[in-house]
């Protein structure tokens, strides 16, 4: 069964439109297409294909950081001038 178009008018902040459509010319789609995509994704899925949240902060990565910046200050920290210096060291 052949299912007609229609045409829709968004606004869309010119420059995340600029960045989406270098992004998808590189996929080989137009705007068009992957907006038809991702419609279709909301209809298979019932709702939005993806989750809609904040980003977490990762706690992990900023605890890494405090990690490095003690380690860098204690004296204690043995430091390597290569690497095949650190893992003959590991190695023994």
């Amino acid at each position: 069964m052949f299912m007609g178009t229609i045409a829709k008018n968004f606004r869309i902040d010119s420059e995340l439109s600029s960045q989406a459509n270098k992004l998808l010319e590189g996929l080989g789609l137009s705007m068009s297409q992957a907006i038809s995509m991702f419609l279709r994704q909301v209809v298979l899925q019932q709702g939005l294909p993806f989750e809609v949240k904040y980003p977490k902060r990762s706690g992990e990565l900023l605890d890494a950081i405090e990690e490095a910046k003690r380690l860098e200050a204690d004296p204690k920290t043995k430091r390597y001038t290569d690497m095949n210096e650190m893992w003959a060291d590991l190695d023994k």
